[in-house]
């Protein structure tokens, strides 16, 4: 019998042992399910947020029993450890979001462009502007994904200070720094 038995999913445990790398091309984001779909996956960090938290103290916890502590306080470690993975989420969230916003954004320029040089060809018309349109609605999904992100982080940073009540990220690493300002800050 093992002497570590790991409580739950592995996968709400701790990141997947096998990551996959996700290609984000302009068809993910003009495919919006498809862009959802991947939004929800990088949020599942924010979604369970209490219990990483309780996991990974409990994680540390058994570690410093068995003598294999990193030393100093196991809270602040775990409070540390989960606040580099909201970081790198985030990080990655916001590029992903930002790409898309920029192709949908481009796409929308070129179909107006393409609406002003196309002459008094009316069925020609009709289907840019139906197409305009469908862009419109696109790009809308995705902008609305900026505010869907301000309303995540701020949960995940509630829960966060609720339960870290002290962490503050070292003044030596900027961009930590840099997130944690913008969190507070609700941006």
């Amino acid at each position: 019998m093992p002497a570590h038995i790991p409580l739950g999913s592995l996968a709400v445990q701790a990141p997947t042992l096998a990551p996959k790398t996700v290609h984000v091309s302009p068809a993910t984001c003009h495919n919006l399910t498809l862009f959802k779909d991947l939004m929800k996956e990088y949020r599942r960090l924010d979604d369970t947020i209490t219990m990483r938290l309780n996991r990974t103290n409990a994680q540390f916890r058994d570690r410093d029993r068995q003598g294999l502590g990193g030393g100093g306080n196991v809270e602040e470690q775990a409070c540390a450890q989960i606040w580099r993975e909201l970081m790198a989420n985030w990080k990655r969230r916001t590029e992903i979001i930002n790409y898309c916003v920029g192709v949908v954004d481009q796409s929308m320029d070129e179909k107006r462009r393409s609406l002003d040089t196309e002459g008094n060809d009316p069925t020609q018309q009709r289907r840019t502007q139906g197409a305009l349109y469908a862009e419109d609605v696109k790009r809308n999904q995705v902008h609305n994904e900026l505010a869907v992100e301000q309303i995540v982080r701020q949960r995940s940073l509630d829960a966060f200070r609720s339960r870290c009540k002290y962490f503050e990220p070292p003044s030596s690493e900027a961009e930590a720094r840099e997130w944690w300002d913008s969190a507070r800050a609700g941006r």
